[in-house]
């Protein structure tokens, strides 16, 4: 049977109430945890017990009082520029200071990016330039493993197809081997008995036959014109014939 629908009201019994209040405090902060990760979201969550006990999550691993204090902080400047928006002339001065802070930040990566380049480095001190080149060093290094990481993958698809195609070359060998086996159990039992002479026997193989090949060398087909044959008839054929006496 399913679990009743609970009515929501404050429960009574102290008791009841301080576990519930443990379970389902437990569960919000795990929920509020799962909507971080999952969703990447800023979340901030507070909670005071009855008894004035404070409860508290911020989705930043970091210090939890300065993160609570920054998404309070964010909390405030959205709802103040929520209630600009609905005034047209703090609409205009809200879109105004977006632009600007816009511009501003378009300049700094501009700047950031020709100091990347090696220009415009006469303003710098040593501690930024060190940090300059500590930050390239970084980014070169991150390109170098990528590099060897996708060189290292292409090498090891290459000797897995090439152990395939080698595979397949030793399954058609083993095919060819089995068929010059039974093309010489095929010779053996047409021409084995016919012809014990050795002279007469080797006019008697196939062309392109040979007994006591190596039936592990490697084997090499090739295409070869037919040998013409003469069949003229002779000038002066024998005729037979019969007396009767």
């Amino acid at each position: 049977m399913g679990r009743g629908k609970i009515v929501i009201r404050r429960i009574d019994n102290s008791t009841s109430r301080q576990v519930t209040f443990s379970k389902r405090r437990s569960g919000l902060l795990k929920k509020a945890k799962e909507l971080a990760i999952l969703c990447d979201a800023e979340v901030g969550l507070m909670i005071f017990s009855s008894t004035g006990k404070l409860y508290d999550f911020a989705s930043t691993r970091s210090d939890t009082i300065s993160c609570m204090k920054s998404i309070i902080e964010r909390y405030n400047k959205a709802k103040e520029e929520h209630h600009q928006l609905l005034n047209p002339s703090s609409e205009v001065k809200f879109w105004q200071r977006e632009a600007a802070s816009l511009r501003q930040q378009l300049q700094n990566l501009q700047e950031n990016h020709r100091q990347l380049m090696g220009e415009e480095l006469s303003g710098l001190s040593v501690k930024e330039l060190q940090n300059l080149e500590n930050q390239l060093e970084m980014s070169l290094r991150g390109v170098r493993m990528k590099k060897d990481q996708m060189l290292t993958d292409e090498i090891q698809e290459l000797n897995r197809k090439g152990n395939l195609i080698h595979q397949e070359n030793m399954e058609l060998y083993k095919k060819v081997n089995l068929i010059r086996q039974e093309n010489m159990e095929l010779y053996k039992k047409v021409y084995g008995s016919r012809d014990t002479n050795g002279a007469n026997k080797s006019s008697l193989i196939p062309h392109g036959f040979r007994i006591g090949e190596d039936l592990h060398a490697p084997v090499h087909l090739q295409l070869s014109q037919p040998q013409q044959q003469n069949y003229e008839t002779p000038a002066r054929a024998t005729k037979l014939g019969l007396q009767l006496h």
